[in-house]
């Protein structure tokens, strides 16, 4: 199968030899997003729900470039230097996402690039039709 990389000015560019997405078939690979903000690739200000909001606001982005959604992800792995924000993330989830939910997983982790408190990367199946 070919290989396609997607691309949005709507989510931040990518910050090292990778590409934002990339659709194989109806598969769609998103890589990692952190809280930057597209127009300045600066982490957005606020605190850590300012920063999730943002990711969230990244990956529909990615998404939307792929001719699909979040209600597309169905795996979904979230990196966080503080798990004290857990509880948070589920709760923001709730907000972004519909039953059925994708599959999860979360991770505490030392740091992030750019000093971010939360990164996500995900894989989405386009729906058909």
């Amino acid at each position: 199968m070919t290989r396609e990389v997607i691309h949005t000015d709507r989510a931040p560019s990518a910050i090292g030899p990778y590409s934002q997405a990339v659709r194989v078939g109806d598969t769609v690979y998103l890589s990692g997003q952190i809280p930057l903000e597209p127009e300045s690739m600066d982490l957005v200000r606020g605190d850590i729900r300012a920063q999730v909001e943002q990711v969230f606001n990244n990956l529909r982005a990615v998404c939307e470039a792929a001719d699909a959604g979040l209600a597309d992800i169905v795996k979904l792995n979230i990196y966080l230097t503080d798990l004290g924000n857990f509880g948070l993330v589920n709760e923001m989830m709730e907000e972004h996402f519909d039953e059925p939910y994708p599959a999860r997983a979360a991770l505490g982790v030392a740091s992030l690039p750019k000093g971010a408190g939360v990164e996500m990367d995900a894989v989405l199946v386009r729906s058909k039709g």
